[in-house]
């Protein structure tokens, strides 16, 4: 009898593995998934307020002012009498002033 109870001893519960599963988990959620969706809610609220006349940087890199804002795209100049239509989700952040000195001093 004392015997079964040493080998009973030496075998993990089921409780002690799923706690552990679950605080993985939750380490996961609180380091990893919960400031990416604070991120993508950020995101989708800045897209949402951006309107004509703002400047901004796609995620390709392209600077451009926003001439029309549609449901699903924006229509933006690029340059002089060039224009594109984006898609909103392609929209990365706001083209600063900070921004725009750096790329002019790119290009020269």
């Amino acid at each position: 009898m004392n015997q079964i109870l040493f080998l009973w001893q030496g075998i993990p519960s089921e409780y002690g593995t799923i706690l552990l599963m679950l605080g993985m988990f939750a380490i996961m959620y609180f380091l990893i998934i919960r400031p990416q969706v604070k991120r993508a809610k950020e995101q989708q609220n800045y897209i949402g307020q951006l309107q004509k006349g703002d400047k901004i940087v796609t995620t390709g890199g392209i600077y451009g002012k926003i001439l029309k804002v549609n449901n699903r795209t924006f229509l933006i100049e690029v340059d002089t009498g060039t224009k594109l239509k984006i898609e909103k989700s392609s929209v990365s952040s706001e083209w600063s002033k900070s921004a725009s000195t750096e790329a002019d001093e790119t290009q020269a």
